[in-house]
């Protein structure tokens, strides 16, 4: 059996905060639904209306997010090019887990692609947006407990390092397990990264076709968002192994936080900016498009570049591309990169986010807050993210973190933050 309590510190205010964000992120999701296709379309203004029952609940969204949760299941389960070991557990060993995101999208799109072609009316999406949310935030919680009762029965080296504080409400929120499994299917893995992140890309493109049935084509806007997003979501599944050393993997549980983030919040938050282009489209010269393009040129490089660095010297530190890299030394006999992209920030991957973040709200224009949405929100994620981080870094390495804080004193924003 699991241990019953845990001495970690607790995260996101205890239980109590736990409890609140449990009804402030659907309550969030819905908001935003509800204002982006609004005429005012104001971000800290009230919805115009509240969905009832009969608004909320579709059997046909139920059987649309079964069926697409069942598509993305199987494509998993597909052959995949290669598979990749995980980071060492409690127990000395390591999880296999396949490498087939990639394939999982180009599968979906043409799938996709034959579906259109038939005749499938993919705009009809856009009308069926806040009951899909519904039944995929029904899920999330329906599918929490299952992980949390599953968890009781887990042995101690298969929890996580956080959610096993005793407090019900927390754990059922943090997540009490860290790799859930079902045989050899990883629960939290192909949340992480397939039916929200490609169904991300799916809603963005509906939105896309129902541009162009009101109104003629797509708008220059529509496009942009719609490429910046894809690019991002296709980098992410082509990179997914670099996907087993972030802290979701190595260190969070899988409970309601990450449940509700993979398939509720990702999808209907982040195609937020295309939702908006839907009701409110914008002008875009295209001197200002290749602006926005650049930005996010340059957001781009910076995130892939130092993705790329890190997962290389992990891999290898005698790399050619990173063999004359400056490093510190620290007691776990691992080395922390203090140069090139690493020593500009401590966070470089973080930055160029930001400046991704920013490139997919500009098409929006700037007469309205709504899309912008996301910049707020990331940024508040990400130096939340990043103080988790330094403790984490502090208590594993020591007095060589502290170092490297001395050398590279900027946390994201150099000369800013």
């Amino acid at each position: 059996m699991a241990p019953q309590g845990s001495r970690a510190p607790l995260e996101f205010g205890g239980p109590l905060g736990a409890a609140a964000l449990m009804l402030l992120l659907p309550a969030t999701m819905f908001h935003l639904l509800l204002v982006a296709r609004s005429g005012p379309a104001r971000l800290l203004g009230l919805p115009p209306y509240l969905p009832g029952p009969e608004a909320l609940w579709s059997p046909w969204a139920l059987l649309l997010w079964l069926t697409w949760l069942g598509l993305q299941a199987a494509f998993y389960l597909l052959p995949a090019r290669k598979m990749a070991e995980g980071q060492e557990l409690k127990d000395k060993t390591r999880l296999r887990y396949p490498i087939n995101g990639f394939q999982a999208l180009v599968l979906t799109a043409l799938l996709v692609g034959l579906g259109v072609s038939a005749g499938l009316p993919l705009g009809m999406l856009t009308e069926m947006l806040l009951p899909l949310a519904f039944v995929a935030t029904l899920t999330a919680f329906i599918f929490s407990l299952l992980l949390y009762l599953k968890a009781l029965i887990a042995p101690a080296s298969a929890l996580a390092p956080g959610g096993n504080s005793g407090n019900p409400i927390y754990d059922f929120f943090l997540g009490r397990e860290l790799n859930p499994r079902i045989c050899s299917f990883d629960c939290k893995y192909f949340c992480e990264l397939r039916p929200g992140l490609i169904g991300w890309v799916l809603i963005n493109l509906a939105l896309l076709v129902q541009e162009a049935e009101l109104r003629g084509s797509p708008s220059l806007a529509m496009w942009l968002v719609n490429g910046f997003q894809l690019l991002y979501v296709g980098d992410a599944l082509w990179y997914e192994e670099a996907v087993l050393t972030t802290m979701d993997i190595t260190h969070d549980g899988f409970g309601f936080m990450l449940a509700f983030g993979d398939l509720a919040w990702v999808p209907f938050t982040y195609s937020l900016q295309a939702q908006f282009l839907l009701y409110h489209p914008q002008p875009l010269e295209l001197s200002m498009a290749s602006v926005i393009c650049l930005i996010n040129a340059v957001g781009y490089c910076i995130f892939r570049g130092a993705n790329s660095q890190k997962n290389t010297f992990r891999k290898n530190p005698s790399d050619p591309r990173v063999a004359g890299l400056e490093t510190i030394s620290t007691a776990t006999g691992r080395q922390l990169l203090v140069s090139g992209w690493w020593g500009m920030v401590r966070h470089p991957n973080y930055l160029g986010d930001l400046i991704m973040a920013l490139a997919w709200s500009l098409p929006c224009g700037v007469s309205h807050l709504l899309p912008y949405f996301y910049l707020l929100y990331f940024t508040a994620l990400l130096v939340h993210r990043e103080a988790r981080d330094e403790q984490q870094c502090l208590q594993k390495y020591g007095l060589a973190w502290r170092e490297y804080c001395r050398r590279v004193p900027y946390r994201i924003v150099p000369y800013i933050y």
